[in-house]
């Protein structure tokens, strides 16, 4: 085998280790730059087969080794495909082309965007004495806006900031319900006693001011 047949395997070895990553979602294809044919196909995403015409006169191939996309193309049957070319180093002018059906992802953001769309306004407005009454829900979202104002992560507070927290539920007045001091607890993962004793502190400060 001469050192350019050498070369042309372990491309071909590559291109069947992606295909086989990115199966069966991918298609690897090397196309002998010289002969504008396509060389090898790993995967099938297409029907091409070696020999075919590769028209990559159209696509302007570059010889220096850079990555061509990524860009987009139209498979045979409709699908969307988004596709990356390299030429190759070596004797045998190659490029290697990584092809990836992406329709299914489309298909997946589609059914997220249906399912995650905002609620309309009347919806919004009818549920919003339900969520008022809630004190679990009142809770959550000021948590939630506590945490984020100073980019904090609830799971992994430290000590001074679960202190700082316990005190601000204390002075917005989310302790006053029933079983708060339970629930409050095991979101942060703390024992009731502490949660009380630290309320107890600060209305021994409350009543020394």
């Amino acid at each position: 085998m001469s050192p350019s047949q050498v070369v042309a395997a372990s491309y071909a070895a590559l291109a069947d280790g992606l295909a086989q990553l990115l199966s069966p979602l991918g298609e690897v294809i090397l196309h002998n730059i010289d002969k504008d044919e396509v060389a090898y196909v790993a995967g099938a995403l297409s029907p091409r087969e070696i020999g075919d015409p590769s028209n990559l006169r159209e696509l302007g191939p570059s010889s220096d080794g850079k990555a061509i996309g990524p860009y987009e193309k139209i498979n045979w049957d409709g699908r969307r495909i988004r596709s990356l070319s390299v030429a190759l180093p070596g004797d045998v002018p190659l490029m290697l082309c990584i092809n990836v059906d992406v329709s299914h992802f489309e298909a997946m953001r589609g059914l997220l965007d249906t399912f995650l769309r905002s609620p309309s306004q009347s919806t919004v407005d009818a549920a919003e004495p339900l969520l008022r009454a809630d004190w679990h829900e009142t809770l959550n979202r000021f948590i939630a806006a506590w945490t984020s104002e100073r980019a904090l992560d609830l799971r992994t507070l430290g000590r001074v900031d679960r202190q700082a927290l316990i005190q601000a539920i204390h002075k917005s007045g989310g302790f006053d319900g029933r079983r708060s001091v339970p629930y409050v607890a095991n979101l942060l993962g703390v024992s009731r006693a502490t949660v009380y004793s630290q309320l107890a502190e600060l209305k021994d400060l409350g009543e020394q001011a």
